[in-house]
């Protein structure tokens, strides 16, 4: 595809109507040059159910879409409809970013690779030998994947649930063998954190609409640093009694924009400038924008 054509890119999903991530994809095409419209197709507001995640995507293929991407609760569901998954993809059997090319349906994963992205950007040369993580449930996984392929060596998963823990931990120490992958529970925290290098935070707790801390803020030590995947707000109750502590720290927001850096870039063939898309991001959040899903897309 060449600079002229018009791009029409979806987002399908529920409750995506006040996503920030369409804003910042136009705003981003305009100052490359683009014509690009990208609008939520948010599936409560239409009343269909994401069930029908296949009938969704031929509705948007036959209407002349060039992609869409795909959030709660349908990452998964909707591998059953392509044609070609990413590698990356389809080890986490997930999905949030799908093409339609001449040859078919493809899926990738960029909340993935725009942690990794992220975690590379802001918190450059931390250290990875043991990293605890906070949720084991889907944007989790695709975190732990990162920490995984960036390196680190040891790779603890904390959740309330604790078949799921364990379920993530076999799915990723069968995936990347060279690593160790563990489980711990929420009363052992005080423990492997003790021995940690880096903690990450991968649950709701910290959003808007579930205000708090996920830890006792006194396990938090100068020597860790501290991610958190929520971006809204950017500044989490986490996220500040870390810096409070002397930890370094990464916020959600950086994630929220890598994804959608590499979402845009699959999606037109042009890399866009994540410095750009960035001060796009911030000022859509500087201008009291609706509250957006916290979580990536």
């Amino acid at each position: 595809m060449n600079d002229s054509h018009p791009y029409l890119v979806g987002l399908i999903g529920t409750g995506v109507l006040p996503s920030l991530t369409p804003p910042m994809h136009m705003a981003e095409a305009r100052a490359l040059g683009l014509a690009y419209v990208y609008r939520p197709l948010d599936l409560t507001a239409l009343g269909i159910d994401p069930a029908r995640i296949g009938e969704v995507l031929a509705w948007a293929e036959r209407l002349g879409y060039d992609a869409v991407n795909v959030t709660h609760p349908c990452k998964q569901s909707v591998l059953a409809h392509l044609d070609r998954i990413d590698p990356v993809a389809a080890a986490l059997g997930a999905v949030n970013t799908v093409l339609f090319t001449p040859t078919g349906r493809v899926g990738h994963n960029t909340d993935t690779t725009g942690f990794a992205a992220a975690f590379t950007d802001g918190l450059p040369d931390a250290a990875t030998r043991h990293v605890v993580q906070l949720g084991a449930g889907g944007a989790g996984s695709a975190v732990a994947d990162a920490l995984l392929r960036l390196g680190t060596a040891r790779l603890t998963v904390v959740d309330l649930d604790a078949a799921r823990a364990r379920t993530l931990a076999d799915d990723l120490g069968a995936r990347h063998p060279l690593s160790v992958v563990d489980t711990a529970s929420p009363t052992d925290l005080a423990a492997v954190l003790s021995d940690a290098d880096g903690l990450v935070h991968c649950t709701p707790v910290g959003m808007a609409e579930h205000p708090g801390l996920p830890l006792d803020a006194q396990l938090l030590r100068p020597e860790l640093w501290v991610a958190d995947i929520v971006y809204r707000p950017l500044d989490t109750e986490l996220l500040l009694a870390a810096r409070e502590r002397g930890c370094r720290t990464l916020s959600g927001g950086r994630m929220a924009v890598h994804q959608a850096v590499d979402a845009f870039a699959l999606i037109t063939g042009t890399r866009p400038d994540p410095d750009r898309m960035t001060a796009h991001f911030l000022d859509l959040v500087a201008a009291d924008a609706p509250l957006s899903p916290a979580l990536p897309l």
